[in-house]
């Protein structure tokens, strides 16, 4: 599945030089504790080839059975003639490309904010602490980590670093009333909600990755687009290394208002 792309009326302003993440002991074991509860979304059907039809990244939260991603990456509809099924992917171990699949599925989405929530089965895993993007500022360092070109490499999590851009609107003027979706007019009528505008880049298969502090993995957001300079091919050949981030606090709520 693809990352939802994303056009920017206005040109965006990058920083050339790459602000330092200090690597201090504790970072690579933050991303080493974080990559436990990264998980590949996808679908599976026994006599396709392949079996496993990768769609995005997502994490573990909540009990340990919940699993948090991008509400563009489920499927738009299942082939239950062909016994498709919603599953997740557990990253593969050391010395195999192959994943262990659970079964999900979707038990609530935001289309606002682009967010689902997926229940698997099976026993509870890792979950992923939830932070704030309260105290998050312009110029923060951060890391996500997913499956950048989903498993053409092997289901091993990467992780990359971002830094904070810009906290910007996501509505966006449009250039004429034809132009104005419902969902537009519902967030103009509402106000516009801000995310986070990253110095970082991402692939169509972050789609659903958490975005975390260094110190201490506590996710602040979730990624979900990238600007495209060209065509949408050319996120994967030519990345522009602009991408943006759901605020964490939309995922709190939707988990509080899904799990009684």
């Amino acid at each position: 599945m693809r990352l939802a792309l994303f056009r920017s009326l206005m040109p965006a302003l990058v920083c050339s030089c790459l602000l330092p993440l200090v690597c201090h002991g504790e970072v690579p074991d933050t991303i080493e504790r974080v990559k436990r509860s990264i998980v590949a979304v996808g679908t599976f059907q026994q006599l396709r080839s392949p079996q496993f039809a990768f769609r995005g990244t997502g994490f573990v939260v909540g009990d340990g059975s919940l699993i948090a991603t991008n509400a563009h990456v489920l499927p738009p509809k299942l082939d239950s003639a062909r016994k498709e099924r919603l599953v997740i992917a557990l990253p593969a171990t050391e010395g195999s490309n192959q994943g262990q699949a659970r079964q999900a599925r979707a038990i609530a989405t935001d289309r606002e904010y682009d967010l689902a929530l997926l229940r698997i089965e099976g026993p509870p895993l890792a979950a992923l602490a939830l932070g704030t993007t309260a105290t998050v500022r312009e110029g923060a360092s951060l890391l996500f980590t997913g499956f950048p070109i989903g498993p053409v490499l092997g289901l091993f999590p990467a992780t990359h670093r971002a830094m904070v851009s810009a906290l910007t609107p996501i509505t966006m003027p449009a250039r004429s009333a034809r132009e104005l979706s419902a969902r537009a007019l519902t967030q103009l009528a509402g106000g516009p909600y801000k995310v986070l505008q990253l110095d970082a880049t991402a692939y169509p298969g972050n789609s659903g990755s958490p975005l975390y502090e260094p110190d201490s993995g506590a996710v602040v957001g979730i990624i979900n687009m990238v600007f495209v300079k060209g065509t949408k091919e050319s996120a994967l050949t030519q990345p522009s290394g602009i991408s943006y981030a759901i605020p964490v606090h939309a995922l709190t709520e939707l988990i509080k208002t899904t799990v009684k």
